[in-house]
């Protein structure tokens, strides 16, 4: 059992712990950043083989290091992501613990927190919880333990490539982007229904020449005009946390093309073992893949400052409530783009910022004491 103590311990090791830890470097004020996986990358190594990453190559750079490319317009793969993590890491030379997780964060006497892993307990005067944009816990209905035996059944967070599946027709569940890109490949071998609610798609073709014309001006609405001050982006923010975002890469048509059978119907149950939607069709399928996202489980933060929607009660990733403890990552943190790379940069900036600010306080209060 071992004790230490640390100014800041940046919990998630992904590209938003990552970036407050590199800001925080720039500042000179020390951290440690801890993490459950065995490798820096490995939540991204997890998502599926097809996986990539929306935004190209030249809008995904970290602060302070580009992401390599040979074409600064090809979208990375999820394997370059996770290397480009651990090089990012590397360079910033950044102290980073693996394979560390904390099982429970409370309030310090006098101030400050007390994080436990284990049998070790780490002492801190702020925390930044960079566990994930939307969760890490699948988000699936009880009632999927109704299903017949023989329908095999993978969570999005499971699902790797078409060949897991077995022979027979698919119901993929929910129809945000990642629900749409799997039933898009998955049509290529098995008779595919999507269900869910129309999340609407963003028109541009990713894979047209006009993305160069498109992307700088999206990215600025993400940035600028999509934010929590505005009355859009609020609304926005409300159906990208609770529903789900729009398709990106595949579209409507797409899914037409590759013979898609739409049905905007929620899936509500489960008849006879067999899928029930709530129009009351009843599908006749062998795999269903929950694109239901997931959930926030923050029950490891013994501190009063979740709120009755499972969100953090945070506003930019500063908690007011409780005094030293951050977030960053979080779906719409400040603007859309906090759930991309081409925005995580400026969300830990500003964290890094309000930790910095807060030590020099501390500093001066020590001081004339």
């Amino acid at each position: 059992m071992t004790t230490q103590h640390i100014e800041t311990l940046i919990i998630g090791a992904g590209q938003a712990g990552l970036s407050t830890g590199s800001a925080l470097r720039r500042r000179q004020r020390p951290f440690l950043i801890v993490d459950r996986n065995e490798r820096i990358g490995d939540n991204w190594r997890r998502h599926y083989d097809s996986l990539r990453l929306y935004s190209p190559a030249k809008y995904d750079g970290l602060p302070g290091l580009p992401f390599p490319s040979a074409d600064p317009w090809s979208y990375p793969g999820k394997d370059d992501v996770a290397d480009y993590l651990e090089r990012y890491a590397l360079h910033w030379d950044l102290p980073v613990r693996m394979r560390t997780g904390v099982d429970q964060l409370t309030a310090r006497p006098g101030g400050g927190f007390v994080a436990r892993l284990g049998t070790d307990t780490i002492t801190c005067d702020n925390v930044v919880v960079a566990t994930g944009t939307f969760g890490r816990a699948p988000s699936i209905p009880d009632f999927a333990a109704d299903l017949d035996p023989a329908i095999t059944q993978l969570h999005s967070s499971q699902y790797r490539r078409p060949d897991q599946l077995a022979p027979g027709p698919v119901l993929v569940v929910g129809a945000s982007h990642s629900g749409t890109d799997i039933a898009y490949e998955v049509a290529r071998t098995h008779r595919t229904i999507l269900c869910g609610r129309d999340c609407g798609q963003i028109p541009v073709r990713w894979d047209r020449s006009t993305i160069k014309l498109a992307l700088p001006v999206l990215v600025f609405m993400w940035r600028h005009v999509l934010t929590r001050r505005t009355p859009i982006g609020r609304k926005v923010m409300r159906e990208i946390r609770f529903h789900g975002g729009p398709m990106l890469r595949v579209k409507r048509a797409d899914l037409d093309e590759r013979g898609v059978r739409r049905n905007t119907a929620r899936m509500r149950g489960v008849h006879d073992g067999h899928p029930e939607l709530d129009d009351g069709t009843v599908l006749d399928v062998r795999n269903v893949v929950w694109a239901t996202g997931f959930r926030q489980v923050f029950d490891w933060i013994d501190l009063p400052v979740i709120g009755d929607d499972g969100w953090p009660k945070e506003y930019r990733g500063v908690v007011d409530d409780a005094p030293g403890l951050f977030f960053c990552g979080l779906s719409f943190q400040y603007a859309f783009s906090s759930m991309v790379f081409p925005g995580v940069g400026r969300d830990a900036e500003y964290v890094a910022r309000r930790i910095a600010a807060r030590a020099k306080e501390q500093a001066t209060v020590s001081a004339a004491a």
